[in-house]
């Protein structure tokens, strides 16, 4: 059954992330999901094998045009990204019969970005950055829970799993980093931010009778690098320019 949700206006805008910030804006407000800015993250590493997996959307920027969201460098999308850096990302709102498709150019961002978001994170958050070699095998769930004790006691910190006990007993109304040590927990390496520079955007409404309403918007990305203290090394892309969209509608 179709929502009583607006179509896409005729003719079609000419900034589209400027809708996909107002959808998502609406769809925190709305709350029908317990994580509304949830996006799968499709990936292709060097094999040609896609993947894909739930990450969270931390930011979108209708200018320039991206998104950020924030994992382990060394996890798979990781080691895909570094091997293949673009990706297709895509936000399904089924309470509110929208859903958006985001494709484009994967770079990582700036050190003080990630530091900044990772201190923003509950402490237990942080130490599982470090207890957590994200993607590869282990042996046991025992000894995962040995690896987040051992990385309490190296920033000393509390146990974890005691911490979860005592908050599960919190009252409702008290604060996730309430409770947060004194101890300091700094940024792993190996974790920070990615940002998706789009290229393409896809957007999609429920309509009446199946007749949903769906269009396309592309541009053109061109590479500025950062700078490098090694000339003859070929520096990697630290962003792009973007060219104007240019927006088609499609049948569903």
């Amino acid at each position: 059954m179709a929502r009583d949700t607006e179509l896409l206006p005729e003719p079609l805008p000419p900034e589209p992330l400027e809708v996909v910030a107002r959808w998502l804006a609406e769809a925190m407000r709305a709350h029908t999901q317990p994580n509304p800015n949830s996006m799968i993250l499709a990936t292709i590493g060097a094999h040609g094998a896609p993947s894909a997996r739930v990450v969270l959307c931390k930011e979108i920027r209708p200018q320039p045009g991206t998104i950020t969201f924030f994992t382990n460098y060394l996890s798979r999308k990781g080691r895909e990204l570094a091997e293949n850096p673009r990706a297709v990302a895509v936000m399904h709102w089924d309470a509110l019969g929208r859903q958006v498709r985001l494709e484009g150019a994967v770079t990582q961002t700036g050190a003080a970005e990630s530091d900044a978001y990772f201190a923003s994170r509950t402490w237990q958050s942080r130490l599982g950055a470090w207890a957590s070699q994200q993607s590869q095998p282990i042996a046991s769930h025992a000894q995962l829970v040995q690896a987040y004790e051992d990385a309490a006691r190296r920033f000393g910190a509390p146990s974890p799993l005691a911490s979860d006990v005592a908050a599960s007993a919190a009252p409702p109304s008290a604060s996730p980093s309430s409770a947060a040590p004194l101890a300091v927990i700094p940024r792993p390496p190996h974790w920070g931010g990615y940002r998706l520079w789009i290229d393409a955007v896809e957007l999609w409404v429920e309509g009446t009778a199946r007749l949903h309403d769906r269009a396309r918007w592309q541009r053109r990305l061109t590479p500025f690098a950062a700078a490098s203290t090694t000339p003859s090394a070929a520096a990697a892309p630290s962003g792009f320019d973007a060219g104007p969209w240019s927006a088609t509608r499609l049948q569903p």
